[in-house]
């Protein structure tokens, strides 16, 4: 008989502080899809509005007990909260209602550390986890050194011990992430290689960034189907956040001949936590070094405009600035909205599941990336036969004529293309 495989409840808890930047019902609807992404359940949900959180606890003490009283309620033994703890915060909670308590940061990092799939993905999540465990050292030494002590105290000797173990840890912690970083860094210069050999060949790149789940990776695979060299270059795609985190950059040829470079990126969550921000800087290097940023943008979602400022928060914070933008607004088909319509000369309404949809997408990336293109006239003679051929795969011919002194063509061409062919360009 087949069994569905069990999830984990938890109860899901958090504060509505005052003056706080996420909209609270919001930031807690999104905690719960991170819940589900991470393959549990969330049983029941505890809030308390508070000025500020409290320094011990996080919640008031009333809150920490009726949290301990729906604990033993429930008999659920995780509480997830909304917001990032201290380790005394954590230490203090704990032990007021004898369950396991997992702050956003760490269940975003368990996350991360299910779904890395490559070498980079892996070394990047790896090394935000320990960073996250560094300052939490303390309570895991203070709670072995009281297993070994008692709680009356005992000898000195054993205290010391403790506390050595702890400096032991650290730096253990300490070098394993600079051993980690390092071995990032041998990898980043290959990828810093590959994106300078790409920037040398002069073509074009175009970054899909945004929100997670907003479909960016669904667009990547239309485009790949529509223009791509290779269609079994698909990327994972799943209707669930943080579906993917590895970049995948991807080339496509238009139907004039056109190339660019596509490169899908992780997609962004409020309150990411500022270690996995800085640990992925370099697999958002490709957003950083391209010509165009396309921002995804999940149309159909209620809070569409919070994802959007927190994308800009996002890419403001990794130093992703003054690079041109377009606004996609997809899932278009599960509204009742007219579809495929431009917005202006940079905002496009759209499904990316809809063939004409992706059309108009790449129109205006065309816009954006080919701003440098020229009409010429060039006559080139019939012994260099090679440079026709050349540009019958590679540039858009608007004409072709054979003159007695050679094939006169009327061609779009780069700005690189036009400086290379220029002897045979016709006054």
């Amino acid at each position: 008989m087949d069994t569905q495989p069990t999830t984990e409840p938890v109860i899901i808890a958090g504060l509505n502080l005052a003056n706080q930047q996420v909209d609270f019902d919001y930031s807690m609807e999104e905690l719960a899809n991170l819940i589900e992404a991470n393959e549990m359940t969330v049983a029941d949900r505890l809030v308390q509005s508070l000025d500020r959180p409290n320094a011990a606890t996080y919640f008031g003490k009333g809150k920490v007990e009726e949290l301990a009283e729906l604990i033993t309620a429930t008999g659920v033994q995780t509480v997830v909260t909304n917001d990032e703890l201290s380790p005394s915060q954590i230490r203090n909670l704990e032990e007021n209602t004898t369950a396991r308590i997992l702050d956003r940061t760490a269940l975003i990092l368990e996350i991360f550390a299910k779904r890395a799939k490559s070498r980079e993905a892996k070394l990047q999540v790896e090394i935000a986890q320990l960073q996250y465990r560094l300052p939490r050292l303390k309570t895991s030494a203070n709670q072995r050194l009281d297993q070994q002590t008692g709680a009356g105290g005992g000898s000195f000797t054993n205290r010391g011990a403790g506390e050595t173990k702890l400096e032991m840890n650290r730096r253990t912690i300490q070098n394993a992430i600079t051993h980690l970083r390092g071995e990032l860094a041998e990898l980043n210069k290959s990828a810093t290689t590959q994106r300078q050999q790409r920037a040398k060949s002069g073509i074009p790149t175009a970054a899909l960034v945004g929100y997670t789940n907003a479909g960016k990776s669904t667009i990547m695979n239309g485009l790949v189907r529509m223009f791509g060299i290779d269609d079994d270059k698909q990327v994972f795609e799943k209707n669930m956040l943080f579906a993917t985190l590895d970049t995948s950059v991807r080339q496509l040829t238009l139907p004039d001949q056109k190339q660019f470079l596509l490169s899908d990126t992780v997609g962004f969550v409020s309150k990411l936590p500022t270690h996995l921000v800085q640990a992925f800087k370099s697999t958002l290097a490709e957003a950083a070094n391209a010509d165009l940023l396309i921002q995804v943008i999940d149309y159909s979602d209620p809070h569409y405009q919070e994802m959007m400022a927190t994308t800009a928060a996002t890419l403001k914070e990794i130093g992703i600035e003054d690079i041109p933008m377009i606004l996609v607004f997809n899932k278009a088909d599960k509204m009742e909205v007219q579809f495929p319509v431009m917005d202006g000369d940079d905002q496009v309404v759209l499904s990316a599941r809809d063939e004409q949809s992706l059309g108009m997408l790449v129109g205006v990336i065309k816009s954006h990336l080919f701003t440098n293109y020229v009409t010429v006239e060039l006559l080139i003679p019939f012994a260099d036969g090679e440079v026709v051929s050349y540009l019958n795969d590679h540039a858009h011919i608007l004409s072709t004529d054979y003159l007695a002194t050679g094939t006169q063509l009327k061609v779009e061409l780069s700005a690189t293309d036009q400086q290379r062919f220029a002897k045979y360009q016709q006054q």
